[in-house]
């Protein structure tokens, strides 16, 4: 009976190591550097590290096969049932030929410490021990200078895609669900093999697959296990929405012991820190947003909102050179509406960098721009550099300095007859703006003009570098009324992207600078500013694309100043009657937008009021708001009742009343043009 149990254990275990084997892929360089050591010529202690799930207890058991095979005698032990003394470990220290392999080391707490500072010393030379644990070691072990020969780290990532491939082959899982799988878990093996068990038994759900809850479940005690509170999920929570966590971002959604709670990310095994600050692993990341998602929608809206809110006014407040990447970070919340651009990988610096035009890089812009999209483009970008240097970018590879790309955000708010025949770009978007609504008194247009090598025109790094920077051009400008983008030869994905995630439109009109066409996306800012732009976005975010055009925000209206002052008129006379307000054209300007909350018709009244009543503050205008006063807010029937309850006579009665009427209207002006703080008007 015994026997027969012991034959079916080895049957059914020589099948599990079979099928294991059969599972393995890549690692080579891993592997590369434990046979070095197998065979003398490399370190004594291996110590490899990363987070739940990457790998380490498979490299571990396919290091044993290679030692085994290699005719090395193999001991493993495992930190979640070890104590730091167990006999398990000691064969390692009597044979010179002997492989340890120390699995899950920061299950046991003192076992790193333990090893390094009373066991291996012990270990003959010619043995090898590998150490696996979720964290990197101990600085201790690189203090030390008696280490440095002896000991090598290997710190395991995901796997490569052609590896990934490899592995979804081992298991089975059919071309159709392959994208929505690796989208998911990307390189990570237990979250591929786990997604593939359940992706083959979901077959029919093809490029629609998500993860189950459960999947979210099982494989977040795995990767991410208890947290000490609903404090310490909090800030997990938004270190994986947000694109990298800083600590002043974290006290922006957690303000309580935001500091204690960020030494506590940076040292957990699955998040990494870059210059710009700390980023999870990308499964891990999906896991979180996905589990609060749907646990708990209303908490993720409102943990949304402040990241979004502090990371839009970063935009707004940052120094030049890093409005790029604040805006990168802004749009990270949007990724899931975003066009084709991969975030992931880009935690750092990156491969192209950005510098201001100077005077030497005139030939070099006419050199890229020329092999870009030909004579006469470059031709537009060297008429540009020459007026207008301070309007160009140059875009190099960081590694090499390599100029790949310039772009030019021309700011404009008259043009002159040679500018209008250098340039079909300008000339068509200037045309366009004139057609539709002119610029206003102090107004600007601006077109956005790029010139990039082939390889790196489209969806590209350096593109989404170049995209980074005409946002937050959009989101800082002041008095800016028009945007114009061109693109040459936009694919369909772009187009949409455009359209539907950036509320921009492509207008019929295509300039040909030479033999190419480009298409020209337009935004108003005065009609959807800033702030209602980003909005839109958020909305896109919680209504998904399903939301589509139909969450796009209610446009404003742009009036001309004689438009806007004909409004005023005509809204003082209906001032008691809220149904008549209801159908100004005023309810839909920026003056009562920025009143938000209020019914648009009662908040036109309130500001009428209260623009006839700030007349007061000025002792010149005390007696226009007294005929103001009379003749709009007590109801006077008649000009002339108005002008003998005031005691004036009626010819001195108009001419307070169109004063005071004017001096209305060019105080409300300027509100509209400069915003709410802007001050009032005062007579001189």
């Amino acid at each position: 009976m015994s026997s027969g149990s012991d034959n079916q254990s080895g049957s059914l275990g020589r099948r599990l190591q079979a099928a294991r084997e059969m599972a393995f892929v890549g690692r080579d360089e891993e592997l590369a550097v434990f046979e070095a050591a197998l065979y003398g010529g490399g370190c004594s202690v291996l110590y490899v590290h990363g987070p739940g799930g990457i790998g380490k207890s498979a490299l571990l058991r396919r290091f044993a096969h290679e030692a085994a095979v290699a005719g090395r005698p193999v001991s493993m032990v495992d930190g979640r049932t070890l104590e730091p003394t167990a006999s398990e470990a000691e064969p390692v220290l009597m044979d010179a030929d002997a492989v340890l392999l120390v699995d899950n080391v920061e299950r046991v707490q003192g076992l790193e410490g333990w090893l390094r500072e009373r066991f291996l010393p012990r270990v003959p030379m010619g043995a090898l021990v590998v150490i696996a644990g979720r964290n990197p070691p101990d600085l201790r072990w690189q203090a030390d200078p008696g280490w440095a020969g002896a000991l090598e780290v290997l710190p395991l990532r995901d796997l490569r895609a052609g590896d990934a491939q490899a592995l979804m082959d081992s298991s089975g899982v059919p071309a159709e669900l392959r994208e929505p799988l690796l989208a998911f878990a990307g390189g990570h093996p237990l979250a591929l093999l786990l997604g593939a068990a359940v992706a083959v038994k979901d077959g029919g759900a093809g490029r629609r697959w998500m993860p189950s809850q459960d999947v979210v479940a099982t494989l977040l005690d795995q990767l991410v296990g208890e947290l000490p509170s609903a404090a310490h999920r909090h800030a997990l929570e938004i270190c994986a929405h947000a694109y990298t966590t800083t600590e002043d971002l974290l006290r922006a959604a957690l303000p309580e012991d935001a500091g204690t709670l960020f030494r506590w990310l940076r040292r957990l095994p699955f998040v990494e820190s870059s210059s710009l600050g700390l980023f999870p692993h990308g499964v891990v990341r999906e896991l979180l947003e996905a589990d609060l998602r749907w646990r708990d929608p209303e908490g993720y809206a409102v943990m949304h909102d402040r990241i979004h809110a502090h990371l839009a006014e970063r935009v707004r407040t940052a120094g030049d050179a890093d409005v790029p990447g604040a805006v990168a970070a802004l749009l990270h919340l949007h990724r899931d509406n975003a066009a084709p651009a991969d975030f992931h990988g880009r935690h750092d610096e990156g491969e192209f960098r950005e510098e201001a035009l100077r005077e030497e890089d005139a030939g070099t812009l006419l050199r890229v721009a020329t092999a870009a999209e030909g004579a006469a483009s470059a031709g537009c970008a060297a008429f540009w550099a020459e007026r207008r240097p301070q309007a160009f970018r140059l875009y190099r590879r960081t590694e090499t300095g390599e100029p790949v790309a310039f772009s030019a955000w021309l700011r404009l708010a008259e043009l002159d007859e040679e500018e209008l025949a250098a340039d079909p770009v300008v000339a068509t978007a200037w045309a366009h703006a004139r057609a539709t609504t002119p610029l206003r008194a102090g107004e600007h247009l601006a077109v956005s003009r790029v010139w990039a090598l082939p390889p790196d025109r489209g969806n590209s790094p350096v593109m989404d570098l170049i995209q980074w920077r005409v946002i937050g051009n959009c989101l800082r400008a002041e008095r800016m009324a028009w945007s114009y983008i061109e693109i040459r030869h936009p694919n369909h994905a772009w187009v949409e992207h455009f359209r539907r995630n950036c509320g921009m439109r492509d207008i019929s009109e295509q300039p040909r600078p030479g033999d190419d066409a480009y298409t020209l996306f337009v935004h108003d800012w005065r009609a959807v500013p800033a702030q209602a732009w980003l909005e839109r976005m958020n909305r896109l975010l919680v209504a998904g694309p399903a939301g589509g055009p139909g969450a796009v925000a209610a446009k404003l209206a742009v009036l001309s100043q004689a438009e806007f002052t004909e409004a005023v008129r005509k809204a003082l006379r209906q001032l008691p009657r809220l149904d008549a307000l209801a159908a100004s054209p005023l309810t839909r300007t920026r003056l009562i937008a920025e009143r938000a909350g209020q019914n648009p018709a009662t908040a036109l009244g309130d500001l009428l009021r209260q623009a006839i009543d700030d007349l007061r503050e000025d002792p010149r205008s005390v007696k226009l708001h007294r005929v103001l006063s009379v003749t709009f807010l007590r109801g006077a029937p008649t000009q002339e009742l108005a002008a003998e309850r005031l005691g004036l006579p009626f010819t001195t009665y108009r001419r307070h009343l169109t004063a005071g009427i004017e001096r209305v209207c060019a105080d409300l002006w300027r509100r509209e043009l400069y915003g709410t703080d802007a001050p009032a008007y005062r007579s001189t």
